[in-house]
């Protein structure tokens, strides 16, 4: 009963920082995504006289923004999986070249944990035993470094890009409908700051900001890019 209680705690954890990793993605993602394609739609709005060119720049924006997003993703990915790498094998060679080094090492995280002598040279003896759990025991306890998913860059590359595009498609979509850039720019306004709001609520929830101050702040920033694109843009259309 002991044994099974375990194991499902631990399977519990582990869908649990899935779940996380997975989360800040789509955060990492939507954000940009909403706001991004929401300041050069309202920036085209305030320049052009088509909304044809609108959507078609939006859209453009929309692939180039997932890509390079999506690549930051998977590259912070693989840093993190050569990071891992590269400390495990540097604490490969530690324990296989400076031993005692090592030993005292483990004692000490032990010691800290309020143990006897006793139980510390008991403990550490126990750990030394096999160099792999060894090894992998001082990798999470002496440098704080899990074993990362292999496959993580790749997902974490696809969830973010295709947040992105979800959220760009979001500020964009009133102009498939309209003929008029500034009647686009209207609904796109409401819709995308509404959007913004639910988003900003939903993230702050997640990080234990205040709720309705959070959601406030994500849609002011999203508003004030718009307005300084569309302003910039009506500059340069006037001089």
């Amino acid at each position: 009963m002991e044994t099974q209680s375990m194991d499902t705690h631990l399977h519990h954890k582990e869908e649990h920082l899935t779940s996380s990793e997975w989360i800040s993605d789509v955060v990492i993602g939507m954000s940009d995504g909403l706001t991004v394609p929401f300041a050069l739609a309202a920036g085209l709005s305030g320049a052009v006289d088509s909304t044809n060119i609108i959507v078609i720049a939006g859209i453009a924006e929309i692939a180039a923004g997932s890509i390079a997003m999506g690549l930051g993703g998977y590259l912070s990915g693989k840093t993190e999986q050569d990071h891992y790498n590269n400390e495990l094998k540097r604490e490969y060679h530690e324990v296989d070249t400076l031993r005692d080094v090592e030993i005292k090492e483990t004692k000490e995280f032990f010691a800290n944990l309020g143990l006897s002598e006793e139980l510390q040279e008991q403990a550490t003896q126990e750990v030394a035993k096999d160099k792999d759990k060894w090894v992998e025991f001082m990798m999470k306890y002496e440098l704080g470094l899990d074993k990362p998913d292999p496959k993580r860059a790749r997902k974490s590359a696809m969830n973010i890009g295709l947040s992105y595009a979800v959220g760009g498609l979001v500020p964009l979509s009133p102009y498939f409908f309209v003929d008029v850039p500034l009647t686009g720019l209207q609904f796109s306004a409401v819709l995308t700051l509404l959007c913004l709001f639910v988003f900003g609520w939903f993230k702050s929830k997640i990080t234990g900001v205040h709720p309705f101050w959070g959601a406030v702040r994500v849609t002011l920033i999203g508003a004030m890019a718009a307005a300084a694109a569309f302003g910039v843009a009506k500059i340069f259309e006037s001089a």
